[in-house]
């Protein structure tokens, strides 16, 4: 007989602390301070500030809440534990005396002090489009013969600089595969002396013995490692070479080198019976978090898109699956799950709005609103080294396109819910109708809802893998 698993309860006398992968920065282009985590950028007030400034690992939140009471008046203990129970909600701060102690720092002030609004808060950094991997289901560029000139080393420096003089203060390093460039570890350096927090997106196939602990020593932040299924077979048929269980070596590489380790599991028709097993074994190498994502059609995967969606029943014991896996594991490891939204009828708020809090520059520089947009008609994109990253984001007709609301149609328009979901995906919008500036048939008021809901017919009789030629 199965027992359920024990409810946590807060410690007695709690004692709070960073979780893997957390850490407090000081913002002088904001002049705020922020906590940086694996997923994104919390934005803070002097009092959270000034609450975690005094987490040190020791201090229970009774101790905490005296120690600031003699610094500052009217120091409420009740709003104090609201504040750090908040926290430990969003995953970001432990009470069980596990946590790392809060050490604050301060990210470099860019050149001519404030930044100017909207100031992004991360820079999507594809690195290289080339990958030893072949999967189907890759977003990279279709016409990846495009991006053979890639930046060198010092245009990429140049363009970590800029993007922290924007405001930036997270690089994610993806590609195709980052761990091809030879000089990432001068970029890692490079970021962090910056006060960027870098975050590895990764295949961990070309990880060579000895270079975890050198990209750790250089900064490195957090690693994201992707797995193709918890089945190797099955695992190395998606990914095109046999790359499961030198996967499973790069996760004890990191993990040994002291990295927080998020695995990050593609999910669709062909291994989504296997996601609680692919759970399962990102809790066995040692992650610290657990993405569950389903595949977003972009790229290979538009063009594969009829081998690789679920139906509808699979999307359904899907999410079944998450909540089993959720209970099995319990506190001790935080799994996310991205959901289907072209079966849900809500639209994911696309980099969290168009413009807004990210950028995107691709191996050749050209800088992008979002990792697909530059097949979106009429679009004249900028490029990193010639007209730089300011007049990109600030100026440029590409990045004021669909900025804003002033852009939506009808629903949208009227939806009470644009200032959460941005209108969608501009990049879906276009895939299926042919218009960018339409309502995201993932919507289901959308009245090209039924483009989504339709069955796709395929245009080859297998998927076509992903290839660098």
């Amino acid at each position: 007989m199965s027992t359920a698993p024990a409810v946590p309860t807060a410690p007695a006398d709690p004692v709070p602390g960073l979780r893997a992968g957390v850490r407090l920065v000081h913002d002088p282009a904001r002049g705020r301070s922020a906590l940086l985590h694996p997923e994104g950028v919390l934005l803070l007030n002097d009092t959270a500030a000034a609450v975690l400034r005094h987490c040190d690992g020791r201090r229970d939140a009774r101790s905490l809440a005296a120690r600031l009471a003699e610094e500052y008046d009217g120091v409420d203990g009740a709003q104090v534990d609201a504040l750090l129970a908040e926290l430990v909600e969003r995953r970001l701060l432990t009470l069980d005396g596990t946590g790392a102690p809060v050490r604050p720092a301060t990210a470099a002030a860019p050149p001519g002090g404030a930044v100017r609004a909207p100031a992004p808060l991360g820079l999507i950094a594809e690195l290289t489009y080339r990958c030893p991997l072949q999967c189907a289901y890759c977003a990279n560029p279709v016409e990846l013969s495009r991006y053979r000139a890639e930046l060198d080393t010092g245009q990429w420096l140049r363009v970590l600089e800029q993007a922290r003089g924007l405001g930036v203060l997270q690089l994610h390093l993806t590609g195709g595969e980052p761990l091809l460039r030879r000089d990432l570890t001068q970029l890692i350096a490079h970021a962090a002396e910056l006060g960027l927090y870098t975050n590895l997106i990764t295949s961990g196939v070309p990880l060579a013995p000895g270079r975890a602990e050198e990209l750790a020593a250089a900064g490195l932040d957090h690693v994201q490692l992707s797995l193709q299924d918890a089945e190797p077979r099955s695992a190395d048929a998606i990914a095109g070479i046999a790359a499961h269980d030198r996967k499973l070596a790069a996760a004890r590489q990191f993990t040994s080198a002291g990295l927080p380790l998020t695995v990050n599991a593609v999910l669709h028709r062909g291994n989504l019976a296997r996601l609680g097993a692919l759970a399962d074994q990102a809790v066995e190498l040692g992650a610290d978090r657990v993405e569950l994502a389903h595949v977003q059609y972009y790229g290979w995967a538009w063009r594969n898109r009829a081998h690789l969606a679920p139906d509808e029943e699979q999307v359904r014991q899907a999410e079944r699956d998450v909540a089993a896996a959720r209970e099995r594991h319990g506190e001790r490891v935080e799994i996310g799950y991205v959901p289907a939204d072209l079966h849900g009828g809500t639209v994911k708020p696309c980099m969290n709005g168009w413009g807004r809090e990210q950028l995107a520059v691709a191996p050749n520089g050209d800088v992008l609103p979002c990792l697909a947009a530059a097949q979106l008609p009429g679009l004249t994109v900028p490029n990193a080294v010639t007209d730089g990253l300011a007049a990109s984001w600030h100026d440029s007709p590409a990045f004021n396109r669909f900025r804003g609301t002033d852009w939506m149609p009808e629903p949208c328009r009227s939806c009470a819910l644009r200032e959460l979901d941005h209108g969608g995906c501009r990049c879906q919008a276009y895939q299926f109708t042919g218009d960018p500036a339409v309502t995201d048939p993932a919507c289901r008021l959308s009245p090209h809802r039924h483009l989504v809901t339709e069955p796709v017919p395929a245009e080859t009789p297998t998927p076509v893998p992903r290839r660098y030629r």
